[in-house]
């Protein structure tokens, strides 16, 4: 990269990880540059104003989450083994975002009643997300490890409902074991919806990373 896009990616790592921790609206043009040693004009030449910088952060966010839980997901067979991955990644992705907070999450509070494109980015990606899910689960419906009457949209919701709430209690509560809460939550969930006509359960990923996933929340708690 030219110097200046290595300046501003440089800018956009330190900016993502001020707006984990304070928020989007706790991102300032000033704290940033006083954290890069820069000055205001600097940082300004590189983003145009205080909300291109908060939108850079949201994709930049956005591309991350998908490197890290989405695209690694979609290497495993089709239907539920997927959806478990994406369900396992997603929630490592979670535990490793306690202590500085989920943009996702945190920007949802912020904009959930504030108009213009900083919130429009975020219910594009969070939408995203969820369709992604939701796709998934119905082709394993089609793949005939989940019920044929199963509600794929109720499925995606309690998934999402899970994830909110390991996130308040490891969060804001520091409870204890609210990985493998989430974890036995979800598992009781597929199981509710699993064709048990089948031979043999789908090998899923989601009961190989259970492990790692309580390693990081231990260590978290810690």
């Amino acid at each position: 990269m030219r110097k200046g896009e290595m300046t501003r990616a440089a800018i956009l790592d330190v900016a993502i990880t001020l707006a984990s921790r304070d928020g989007l609206e706790g991102l300032t043009i000033g704290l940033l540059a006083e954290k890069m040693n820069m000055s205001k004009s600097g940082v300004f030449a590189h983003f145009g104003s205080r909300e291109d910088l908060q939108i850079e952060v949201v994709k930049l966010y956005h591309r991350q989450f998908e490197q890290e839980v989405f695209y690694p997901s979609i290497k495993e067979a089709r239907g539920l083994p997927r959806l478990e991955a994406m369900y396992a990644r997603w929630i490592r992705q979670v535990t490793i975002e306690i202590a500085s907070g989920c943009i996702y999450i945190s920007g949802a509070v912020e904009y959930d009643d504030r108009p213009g494109e900083i919130r429009e980015q975020l219910v594009s990606m969070v939408r995203t997300w969820q369709q992604a899910l939701h796709r998934c689960a119905l082709q394993a419906i089609e793949a005939g490890h989940l019920r044929d009457d199963t509600d794929a949209d109720q499925l995606v919701y309690e998934m999402y409902g899970l994830i909110l709430g390991l996130h308040h209690d490891a969060r804001f509560l520091k409870k204890v074991g609210s990985v493998e809460r989430a974890q036995k939550g979800f598992d009781r969930l597929i199981d509710s919806y699993r064709n048990t006509a089948q031979v043999s359960k789908p090998v899923t990923a989601a009961k190989k990373s259970t492990q790692t996933n309580q390693k990081i929340s231990a260590k978290t708690a810690a």
